[in-house]
């Protein structure tokens, strides 16, 4: 067992115009223990890049969310952005996810998939009608789940230009500075806090207006907790989707004998989700960091009490000890067990959800667009969180 004090390595390594995975991370999954990380704020960490490390950080109760909101905690932006429920350990997490946990289990997210099939297959027949090229982002992958979350939080989906600049200063790195990320942070507040007093008046059969009762009724979340709730369900409820779907099609255009595969067989779609959401390293680097509440063994080395530990999601899911081929995209790939929703009691609480509008949008463009091509230059996002275009023409 070792405690390394090697120098730390600056980070993040993968490149934001793009979805490969940097070699980088090949090279350290091979090596002896784990690395220590400067990222361009916060104190320096340790690097996690194995699937078997990735599951133990994740899913062990001695490794700690909240503590990063006392520390300097290694970020990418000058912000500090950890905030609402992500930033919670149980119980507090535990009782915040219990209040919204019903609203996307597998049965209740199944009733919607009608509702997401009819909305994917109406976009395609509009982009069709209005004759390439298009815009996949705007014209598609945006759409689906704004429109889905937006109906199912009580949000009006005619204020997606507002809500889709403070979404981009939420996951936005190295482009605001402190001060710029907390006014943003605040008009978002704001801005729901107004939805909240609307909902309050006006109650509806939606997510906001449950976890008002919660709130008033039953007094199980404060105010700013109700107001970080569903901000957090907004932001978390689009991003990665609207990300993914144009992220996926991308990976299986430079893929054509598995696209190819997924024409002829339709069927495959589910499980090429599953394969393509442990394929797709969506991060620019790795998640938010874990704090170690005592000392820890993972990977061969000692994590001291107090140090924060940074999970590699997308090295992890190409970790050739856990997936034979790992290097290899295969949507006829069994026993998928992917990281790509986390792992533990920040498991994506919106997977299923995620799920459907992936499904349903990859099996819209296969059924409608099999010839689907890309039709001029992808602008690709840059200082965010998350890797994927930022407009995407496209031609069929």
């Amino acid at each position: 067992m070792t405690s390394t004090d090697a120098e730390p390595v600056a980070y993040p390594f993968n490149e934001a115009t793009a979805l490969t995975l940097s070699d980088h991370y090949e090279d350290i999954r091979a090596a002896e223990g784990l690395p220590r990380v400067r990222m361009p704020y916060g104190e320096t960490a340790r690097l996690v890049t194995r699937y078997a490390d990735a599951r133990l950080v994740l899913g062990d109760r001695r490794f700690s969310r909240a503590e990063a909101t006392r520390h300097d905690a290694p970020r990418q932006s000058e912000a500090q952005t950890i905030t609402g429920i992500l930033s919670m350990d149980p119980p507090d997490h535990t009782r915040l996810r219990t209040l919204v946990a019903k609203a996307f289990t597998v049965r209740r997210v199944e009733k919607l998939r009608p509702d997401v099939r009819e909305l994917a297959e109406g976009l395609i027949q509009d982009m069709i009608a209005a004759g390439p090229p298009a815009d996949l982002v705007e014209d598609y992958a945006l759409p689906i789940p704004v429109g889905v979350i937006c109906r199912l939080l009580g949000v009006p989906e005619a204020d997606r230009p507002r809500f889709r600049k403070w979404s981009d200063d939420a996951l936005s790195t190295s482009s605001l500075t402190a001060e710029e990320f907390e006014a943003s942070r605040e008009e978002l507040r704001a801005y729901m806090a107004d939805l909240i007093a609307e909902h309050r008046a006006r109650p509806a059969d939606d997510l906001m207006t449950a976890l008002i009762e919660a709130r008033d009724a039953q007094d199980r979340l404060s105010e700013l907790e109700l107001i970080d709730l569903c901000v957090g369900i907004l932001v978390a409820g689009h991003e990665t989707t609207a990300s993914q779907i144009p992220n996926f099609l991308h990976v299986l255009l430079d893929h054509p004998d598995q696209f190819a595969r997924l024409r002829e067989d339709p069927g495959l779609i589910p499980g090429a989700v599953e394969e393509l959401l442990r394929f797709v390293p969506l991060g620019v680097g790795a998640g938010q960091p874990r704090y170690a509440l005592e000392d820890v063994e993972v990977g061969g080395t000692l994590v001291r009490a107090g140090e924060p530990v940074l999970v590699a999601v997308g090295a992890a899911n190409r970790d050739a000890l856990r997936f034979d081929d790992a290097g290899r995209l295969d949507i006829a790939r069994a026993d998928n067990s992917h990281l790509g929703f986390g792992h533990g009691v920040h498991h994506c609480l919106g997977a299923q959800l995620a799920r459907v509008e992936l499904q349903e949008a990859l099996r819209a463009l296969v059924l409608h667009m099999p010839g689907v091509h890309v039709a001029g230059d992808i602008v690709w996002k840059t200082e965010m969180l998350v890797r994927g275009p930022r407009s995407m023409p496209v031609g069929w």
